[in-house]
């Protein structure tokens, strides 16, 4: 903002380079205080205006910034860089067609490459792309080596869908400037569109490598490695994940751990350690601790989320059991209390899924007992004993929890196992209950979640910003039958069925300047709900225990309602989705989750496989018959090993054992939605699939077509494994 600025009866020389020096030490509430004072004195000095306007719009004073840049140019009507600055700043107020006007004034008295790369950028604003292209191409013709409208004209090619021509651009954006971050962030958005995850997460460890604290990167590097497997290592992509997943909010841990996983499988010492676990007992468990230790990455997922693979779960169920067998003889050191306290927290996330021997349950019923004496002689144990228990069972459940000493080395694993449950506890007692739960199948689905919150997590995924609604729409390419309900600037929304917070978290983030009422029929699920909240800081949830069927007695009604996983759990889902719909206003917006018929055809075979051997859901019989899946050869059995929830317990029983579970074909949701006064706006999904359906039925209408999602789930049959996950809007 500063060249050219003039010198036309200035004041003296030495106070205009203070001014400038203040300016570019970025002191510029100065800078604005003393030039305000001396355009007084000297009204018709160009460069204290073209001073006063630039501090005044880098401090956000854009009002005061444009007045001063409209004096420069009534000083001199052909100042082409005071329109320059005056368009940078209306544009900042969102006025783009006097932007353009006053970059327009800017090219009729010169050729600027500044003034149509500004214009490149106050188009693309205004979705006029073609016009921004043919802007920024002005500008480079001006000026070849002009990375930034090479790079801004890659984003308004790409908004068109033409993505090798964007990628093209943000080529030559990098060969310009090989350490354009921003340019290899919209790089990796390009090859992801592509489909080519890998080189979109090379693409955006690059932007993050130039720009350590870029979220927008590391955000969009947590949606590629979703469902993603590494062909090759990398170990400074493993120093990047570990970074996403230190940042706790960026990403949820399950979506990327098999991306993870398949990275760490290249290294030397996790080949090492597998095989040996293929051994009936490992003799030398420190050696395998020393290797292991050396994996940060491993260390990292190992506290924050379950382990969805059977080789990691052989290796730390060995590990463990030969840990408590030598942990009188096993010498303590950092590295060990370290991999114990991740074990132990791997443990106790994944509700101690592992089964184990009379031998292991021998020792450590000798162990308490001896704690207990301890105890009683005013003793601590050593943390490597402690940690070692903590790995078969919380610590909250032992009755000398409340005498034990927290010091460093188990301080991680006594919050997660009885700090933040005894929090739980407190929070669940004081929750708002709407009324007693009567239905009988309520009542059981209650029960369940009671005895096992689902999920237990650590970590999620949130919006990096709150959105409008509007904004949330385009996103998901929904398409809406009533505008109106974009107009909402404060949405209520009503998540019915929130378990443990995940889902009402994420939108309270998601829609800005919402208000969240989540409901769930568990007390305990609200209360791990309620305690993530305050952890995080969400601020805009209401946690309520409440049936759906009871809604009626809320007599309240939202903009959106949200049920994800819930209907298929009720007597009567078409009863449960009346409803909601019932207390959804008109216009709204709903988000329904339900099982796929076809999707599930092989956990139908096992859940009569259940029923027919009558095999109960209690903790010990669960184990028993995951162990007898893992050890199958029929292929229902090894198809649901690749469910991440086959991993931890309570999502194994929500998984194979849940009271109650209905499924859906597409064209029954198809005849629901219009019983319920509902259209359909399409589902949220992810956007390979979306690709893909696309190739399918390339229709600009296709996507919100039911007949042909039908046709594209028989073809393929594992689309919604998941479930189905679609929006609707009430027209009635």
């Amino acid at each position: 903002m500063l060249d050219n600025i003039g010198h036309s009866q200035n004041p003296a020389e030495n106070q205009i380079q203070h001014l400038i020096k203040l300016y570019n030490q970025g002191k510029l509430g100065e800078v604005f205080e003393q030039t305000s004072t001396l355009t007084k004195q000297y009204p018709n000095s160009l460069v204290l205006w073209n001073l006063l306007g630039a501090s005044a719009a880098q401090t956000g004073k854009l009002d005061e910034a444009i007045d001063a840049f409209k004096k420069a140019i009534s000083i001199k009507p052909d100042y082409a860089d005071a329109y320059n600055n005056l368009g940078n700043a209306l544009k900042g107020q969102g006025k783009l067609e006097e932007a353009i006007e006053a970059y327009n004034k800017v090219l009729s008295i010169k050729p600027d490459t500044d003034a149509y790369y500004n214009m490149g950028n106050a188009l693309k604003e205004q979705g006029k792309l073609e016009e921004a292209v043919e802007a920024y191409n002005k500008a480079i013709s001006i000026k070849p080596d002009n990375s930034r409208a090479y790079n801004n004209m890659g984003i308004s090619l790409q908004d068109q869908g033409k993505v090798e021509e964007a990628a093209e651009a943000y080529n030559k954006a990098l060969s310009i400037k090989p350490d354009y971050a921003e340019a290899y962030y919209n790089m990796g958005n390009v090859l992801h569109k592509q489909g080519k995850p890998d080189e979109a997460v090379e693409a955006y460890n690059k932007a993050i490598s130039i720009k350590p604290d870029y979220a927008d990167a590391y955000y969009s590097m947590g949606i590629a490695l979703q469902g993603m497997k590494f062909n090759k290592p990398n170990r400074e992509i493993q120093k990047k994940i570990v970074s996403l997943l230190d940042r706790k909010t960026y990403v949820k841990p399950k979506d990327i751990v098999s991306a993870a996983i398949s990275l760490l499988k290249f290294e030397p010492s996790m080949q090492k350690c597998l095989q040996l676990a293929d051994n009936e007992v490992i003799e030398n468990p420190s050696d395998v601790i020393s290797d292991l230790s050396n994996l940060p990455l491993l260390l990292k997922l190992m506290s924050v989320c379950p382990l969805p693979d059977l080789g990691l779960e052989n290796l730390f169920r060995k590990l463990r059991a030969s840990l408590l067998l030598s942990i009188s003889d096993i010498t303590r050191s950092p590295e060990l209390l370290n991999f114990q306290s991740a074990l132990a927290l791997q443990c106790f996330t994944n509700e101690y899924i592992y089964s184990h021997t009379a031998e292991e349950e021998k020792i450590l019923q000798s162990l308490e007992a001896n704690l207990r004496k301890m105890f009683k002689n005013n003793e601590q144990p050593a943390p490597q004993i402690i940690l070692a228990l903590a790995s078969y069972k919380s610590l909250n459940q032992y009755e000398w929890s409340k005498s034990l000493l927290v010091y460093d080395k188990i301080k991680d694993v006594f919050t997660r196992q009885v700090v933040e449950p005894n929090q739980e506890a407190k929070l669940k007692s004081a929750l708002p209950i709407l009324d007693n739960i009567t239905d009988e199948v309520s009542s059981k689905v209650r029960d369940q979640y009671e005895e096992s919150p689902y999920p237990r997590w650590v970590n999620t995924g949130l919006s990096s910003k709150p959105m409008s609604i509007s904004n949330v729409v385009s996103g998901l390419k929904l398409k809406l039958h009533n505008y109106k309900i974009t107009e909402v600037e404060k949405p209520e929304i009503l998540v019915a069925g929130c378990g443990t917070g995940q889902h009402s978290i994420r939108n309270a983030t998601r829609f800005k300047d919402s208000k969240v009422l989540a409901i769930d029929l568990s007390l305990s699920s609200l209360g791990y709900a309620k305690r993530k909240s305050e952890e995080l800081g969400v601020g805009n949830i209401k946690y309520m225990q409440a049936d759906i069927l009871d809604l009626s007695k809320l007599g309240k009604k939202f903009d959106i309602v949200e049920s994800v996983g819930v209907l298929h759990h009720m007597d009567n889902p078409a009863a449960g989705w009346k409803v909601l719909t019932n207390w959804l206003k008109p216009g709204g917006l709903m988000k329904i989750g339900l099982y796929s018929e076809l999707a599930r055809q092989h956990i139908v075979g096992i859940r009569k496989e259940i029923s027919t051997s009558g095999i109960g859901a209690s903790d010990e019989e669960m184990k028993s018959f995951r162990d007898t899946i893992i050890g199958s050869e029929k292929d229902h059995h090894k198809k649901i090993l690749n469910f991440i929830d086959f991993y931890s317990l309570s999502e194994l029983k929500d998984l194979l054992f849940h009271v109650q579970e209905h499924r859906f074909t597409i064209p029954q949701i198809r005849d629901c939605l219009p019983k319920f006064g509902l259209k359909f706006c399409g589902f949220e999904t992810p956007e390979e699939i979306l690709s893909h359906f696309h190739k399918s039925y390339a229709g600009a209408g296709n996507p919100y077509n039911l007949e042909k999602w039908h046709e594209y789930e028989e073809a393929n049959p594992k689309t919604f494994a998941g479930m189905y996950q679609f929006w609707c809007q009430k027209v009635d």
